[in-house]
């Protein structure tokens, strides 16, 4: 089963992926303002790779971003790829 929890302590913040309770993976980011935030790390676990995990992070943070009417930054290589490719998501990009 596939889990994903956000920590956030208004400066820094990350999302962790957890399968069968087992950390699998996370993604960083640092606030910018109030509406805008800079991802700059996605990291999965070599044991996980292949699963598309770190796309999910990277979702997930698309997600609380919409959610919140927040512009992300994609500073890390894998999440820009990810930006630049999905269509959908390029709205959130500043």
């Amino acid at each position: 089963m596939i889990r994903i929890e956000q920590q956030d302590d208004a400066k820094k913040g990350r999302f962790i992926i957890y399968e069968d309770d087992q950390k699998a993976g996370e993604i960083t980011y640092t606030w910018a303002r109030d509406t805008k935030f800079i991802i700059d790390h996605t990291e999965v676990n070599k044991a996980f790779s292949g699963k598309g995990l770190a796309k999910k992070l990277v979702l997930s943070a698309a997600d609380f971003a919409r959610k919140n009417e927040i512009k992300i930054v994609p500073l890390c290589p894998y999440a820009k790829h990810v930006f630049e490719k999905e269509k959908e998501l390029q709205d959130l990009v500043v």
